[in-house]
């Protein structure tokens, strides 16, 4: 198969060594000390501190407000700190904050359904046990008779 390869035609770096993809040929910043570059660091060391920062909270709780606080209310502190650690994650190392708006929904709508998926079946099953925890069993009903 033989094509053209121009500069603007990246498709022959895909045809055979790959090598040059993953080299530095394609990077986006050739100068690491570039305005781009510089911010593009400061932005990810700045995600860093935030993620640092809320671990260290989420480990002090862990270890000290655990014992003083109401545990609904110390789950629910876990449970946002989690959700905006993993947005921070997803957004700035994966790399989807970058991506076109529709591609961001094609993503996060099904993530949405499923945490719901989830929080309605432990609905469910916490439903089923309360019915179920007063009730005989069928075989302790057919044994007492």
């Amino acid at each position: 198969m033989s094509h053209s390869h121009d500069e603007n035609n990246i498709q022959h770096l895909y045809e055979g060594d790959q090598s040059k993809l993953y080299s530095g040929v394609m990077n986006h910043h050739s100068d690491i000390n570039s305005t781009e570059s510089k911010a593009q660091v400061a932005n990810i060391l700045k995600i860093t501190l935030y993620l640092a920062i809320i671990t260290i909270v989420e480990v002090i709780g862990g270890l000290y407000l655990y014992h003083y606080l109401p545990k609904g209310i110390i789950n629910t502190a876990f449970l946002i700190l989690t959700v905006v650690k993993s947005a921070f994650i997803v957004k700035v190392f994966m790399h989807l904050g970058d991506e076109v708006k529709w591609f961001r929904f094609c993503v996060l709508i099904p993530l949405a359904l499923f945490i719901w998926f989830i929080i309605a079946f432990m609905y469910d099953g916490g439903a089923w046990l309360k019915i179920n925890r007063g009730n005989p069993t069928r075989i302790d009903y057919i044994k007492t008779k």
